[in-house]
């Protein structure tokens, strides 16, 4: 390690302490802390605050070092992986130990024992680690993951599997893109479920899972999405608040729609459609809710909360990282399942990938916007990213159409009925309805093309459409054009 990096003040994963406490709990409890979260570095011989290079006698460093391995050893339960190293600033020695992330969680001080004996570590300090922690710390540890684990007191029957099965398979087509991509979608079955974790078999019996009821009759309050729009930016003044509840992944959808309703958004047109254009990139807002969702704790009491100010979206998930991850290693691409089942349940379903780019590609996509790099954030026991607005274009959250210079009144008429069709039925019916505005003579093979889905997914939303009044086909299916009518303002 470079002299800059020691000193470069103390976080979750650097303590100094100038002298060796002589009540070795206030240094043990710190390495369990590291262990059971991801690991750190504990420094004997700079002074905390001043970070002043003070060091250990020369003549009493090996002494003092064996001193602190042993209470480390004999304090800590299970043992801990660390190592001591030395090294002289300055014509001074300081001690350094290097605890690794553990994989037999939780760690705990044998004098105190489970839960009481528990800590982990916060940004800057140490603390006692609360119940649900110790549980989550305990699956970890057993290699195990709350999802899959049998949700007591409930039961399944075939046609409740099968009607499962038949919604993920729906909804895994209805992200289709075009019928390569459809033919690729294999239908999932109960042996997936059984073979995912999200059923399980008991006593020769077929029972749910934690993973397969929050798929299905999510009855838990705190398996909920908060979304919010505030005035200024903190939390002082609500604009606009909603709650979702039901299956997460209807969860998912609803929030990430709250979003688009609520920041703003101009058009770019090309030669053939009017593309929508909004202040934020939406496939990042779509993942990192996504990932808020499925990689949180469900031990812990509290819920996913988006929340958007004027100079930020701010989506915030309960659960440290786990495995002992860093978000430079989630920047890097890195990542863990902390729910396995719905991982594989969501991923067959098309809502996220399994590939750990999420991150990657949501600093990628907001440098190629423009916009400030996104915050990775650990508070407290939850994972923050907050997402920048460009402020000038966000002077409200209204959810106001951004007008580009040229566009006349007759084309923004058309992009106003597109916007509020997105909001009633989805983005593939505003792109279709935009599309006919544009194009009334358009086929459907034609529509199909144009926004990159298959002929299948065009027919269901027009029939959608079509029934709610809002589209009608003027003349023959060969000669005729569309017509987009008023009710869909």
């Amino acid at each position: 390690m470079t002299v800059e990096e020691i000193l470069n003040g103390e976080s979750k994963e650097v303590e100094y302490k100038e002298m060796v406490p002589a009540n070795s709990k206030k240094y043990t409890k710190t390495a369990v802390a590291y262990a059971n979260c991801a690991g750190g570095l504990l420094i004997f011989g700079v002074e905390n605050n001043t970070w002043k290079v003070t060091g250990i006698p020369q003549e009493k460093v090996f002494e003092v070092a064996d001193g602190i391995s042993n209470a480390i050893v004999d304090s800590c339960v299970p043992m801990i992986d660390f190592d001591i190293k030395y090294q002289t600033i300055e014509g001074k020695t300081i001690i350094i130990v290097q605890v690794y992330p553990g994989k037999r969680r939780p760690y705990y001080l044998k004098a105190e024992g489970k839960p009481e004996g528990v800590y982990i570590r916060v940004p800057g300090s140490t603390r006692v680690a609360d119940d649900f922690i110790v549980k989550e710390l305990e699956f970890q540890g057993s290699n195990r993951s709350y999802d899959q684990i049998v949700a007591v007191g409930e039961s399944v029957t075939e046609e409740e599997i099968e009607a499962l099965c038949d919604k993920m398979y729906q909804y895994a087509l209805s992200k289709c893109r075009n019928a390569q991509e459809e033919e690729s979608v294999k239908k999932v079955t109960k042996k997936n479920l059984l073979a995912w974790g999200l059923l399980q078999m008991q006593e020769g019996k077929v029972v749910p899972t934690n993973g397969y009821m929050l798929l299905t009759n999510n009855t838990m309050p705190e398996a909920s999405i908060q979304c919010g729009v505030f005035k200024g930016t903190n939390r002082a003044v609500f604009v606009d608040r909603k709650e979702y509840a039901g299956p997460i992944y209807e969860q998912i959808d609803e929030a990430y729609q709250f979003v688009l309703r609520n920041i703003r958004m101009g058009a770019e047109f090309g030669s053939l459609l009017r593309r929508d254009v909004y202040e934020l990139p939406i496939d990042s807002i779509r993942e990192l809710i996504a990932n808020a969702v499925i990689h949180r704790s469900y031990l812990e009491p509290s819920r996913v909360q988006v929340a958007l100010y004027d100079d930020r979206l701010e989506i915030t998930s309960p659960g440290m990282l786990i495995g002992g991850f860093t978000i430079e290693d989630l920047k890097a691409g890195c990542c863990q399942a902390r729910n396995r089942g719905i991982v594989n349940a969501l991923t067959y379903m098309k809502i996220i990938e399994q590939w750990g780019s999420g991150i990657p590609r949501l600093l990628e996509n907001c440098k190629s916007a423009g916009l400030r790099e996104p915050e990775l954030l650990e508070i407290g026991g939850s994972f923050r990213v907050n997402m920048f607005r460009n402020t000038e274009l966000a002077s409200n959250n209204s959810g106001e159409v951004r007008e580009k210079d040229g566009i006349n009144e007759d084309v923004r008429d058309k992009f106003v009925i597109s916007s509020d069709i997105r909001d009633k039925f989805g983005e593939n019916a505003a792109k279709i309805a935009g599309l006919m505005c544009e194009k009334p003579e358009s086929t459907l093979d034609e529509i199909a093309e144009a926004i990159g889905v298959t002929r299948r997914t065009v027919e269901k939303q027009v029939k959608k459409l079509k029934e709610a009044g809002i589209v009608v086909r003027v003349g023959s299916n060969k000669s005729g054009v569309w017509k987009v009518t008023e009710s869909g303002k």
